[in-house]
């Protein structure tokens, strides 16, 4: 069989269960990966004494679904044992009291805490090129991006320093780590996991979501976080109907994102799915008019919101005027002037009429194509280099990063429905590229249904170079 490094999550569980492997052994295994792959830095906290001593208190045959597996969390989740940073100096000393909820139910099932994951300060941005705790590296080109703002999580699954990890997703900050990686995520219908105890960035937009190398480990993560049964809807591709937006989600893309999405298009087409070309016309628009309102406004609420909760000796201005990371530095103090300050009314505006709007879009777009899913590609391009932090070349051009980043992910992210991304093959440089499946709100159970029958006619992603 191959290494303990290599098995998924369900395939770890299966050999502690069967005690070919002790928890403390496979702990082992995972945190010597851990050393060799550190120049990717994607833990911020990491305590291996820490971890083995959890590993050696799990008791095999305690029932627990996920007992005795290592599951790192980005540190953006309150953890009552470890730091909570939120990537960000003004947090660096932060120890909450309690953990997350979603921390707990994985807790409660026998996971263990593996350590905190690196991300983009604040969870503000796409790159996970931190000034405060540094660059995570992408495990296919350290010189590039693995996406954010979980980059450390893409980063440390990727790497086999774990098997599944947690992050969180506003505008697609779990779905494109985990495509510029190679992995899979997902981002549950909003509201599906608490999203109590986590850094917030937008009540309205913000979630949690696992990271993993298998769309059974996702189904896995959500049953144990959503209390959601643990088998899977039947789904046959055969005769399944996929929309193929092809309008905004698949212009301007770069020419190898566009042959591998063609080619994973080809590939459902081949196993029987019906795909339907029809295009979302209100859905850019109507994201664009209401998508950085709603996040902005609400960042300053959430933010001063978690800060009192917790009692911190410091204000959404100390916290503003602390962060290390120019971009995310330069976004939080704008918000503290009259200029850069989203005005109430227009908050209102696309929170009760836009966003509701879009949401419609949406719900129509679904039923009248009579489709499961949409299929898109991730992100428009492959991981950027490391520092490209404003713009990035794309087709000859420069362009915005995290607008560009962010473009196909976003408008699902404000909706509210739920999304799986999939790895569909690495471009001619060897870096990965994602596929994107959205359902309808709700639909979670039967979205990781398709993606598990997608996954299987999808090529293998292979592991990063050692």
């Amino acid at each position: 069989m191959s290494q303990p490094t290599d098995w998924t999550a369900s395939e770890a569980l299966r050999e502690i269960d069967a005690g070919r492997i002790s928890p403390r052994e496979y702990a082992e295994a995972l945190l010597a990966q851990c050393r060799a792959a550190a120049g990717l830095n994607a833990f911020i906290h990491l305590d291996p004494e820490q971890v083995l001593e959890a590993a050696d208190r799990a008791a095999p045959g305690s029932g627990g679904r996920l007992n005795g597996l290592p599951v790192p969390v980005k540190d953006n989740f309150d953890t009552d044992d470890m730091p909570t940073t939120g990537g960000t100096p003004g947090l660096r000393d932060h120890r909450p009291a309690r953990n997350a909820p979603v921390v707990q139910r994985l807790i409660d099932e026998g996971a263990i805490v593996m350590g905190k994951l690196n991300m983009h300060e604040l969870a503000y941005g796409i790159t996970s090129n931190n000034g405060a705790f540094g660059s995570v590296r992408n495990p296919y080109d350290p010189s590039r991006i693995p996406g954010g703002s979980s980059g450390g999580s893409g980063a440390a699954v990727a790497a086999r320093m774990a098997p599944v990890a947690m992050g969180s997703d506003t505008g697609g900050s779990v779905r494109i780590p985990a495509a510029l990686c190679g992995i899979a995520g997902l981002r549950p219908t909003t509201g599906r996991y608490s999203q109590a105890g986590i850094v917030p960035i937008s009540d309205t937009r913000d979630t949690a979501g696992p990271l993993a190398r298998s769309v059974e480990d996702l189904a896995l993560f959500d049953s144990v976080i959503a209390g959601a049964p643990g088998e899977l809807p039947g789904l046959d591709l055969k005769g399944a109907r996929i929309g193929v937006p092809r309008g905004h989600f698949y212009e301007n893309l770069h020419p190898e994102t566009a042959r591998i999405a063609e080619a994973a298009l080809g590939a459902l087409a081949a196993a029987g799915a019906v795909l339907v070309e029809a295009d979302m016309p209100d859905v850019p628009g109507l994201d664009e008019a209401a998508g950085f309102p709603i996040a902005l406004y609400e960042t300053v609420v959430e933010l001063k919101r978690y800060l009192s909760e917790h009692n911190l000796p410091l204000d959404f201005a100390s916290l503003a005027n602390a962060a290390a990371s120019p971009d995310v530095a330069g976004l939080m103090q704008s918000l503290l002037t009259e200029e850069g300050a989203i005005p109430e009314p227009v908050y209102r505006e696309a929170l009760t009429e836009t966003r509701p709007a879009l949401k419609a879009a949406y719900a129509g777009w679904f039923a009248s194509n009579e489709v499961v899913a949409a299929i898109y590609p991730t992100t428009p391009l492959p991981a950027a280099p490391i520092g490209h932090d404003e713009t990035v070349e794309l087709n000859g051009e420069q362009v915005p990063t995290f607008p560009t980043f962010i473009r196909n992910s976003a408008p699902s992210s404000l909706a509210g429905i739920p999304g799986v991304t999939l790895p569909a093959g690495l471009s001619a440089d060897g870096l990965p590229i994602g596929m994107e499946l959205d359902g309808p709100a709700g639909s979670d159970r039967v979205l990781l249904s398709l993606s598990a029958a997608v996954e299987a006619i999808l090529p293998a992603t292979p592991a990063p170079p050692p």
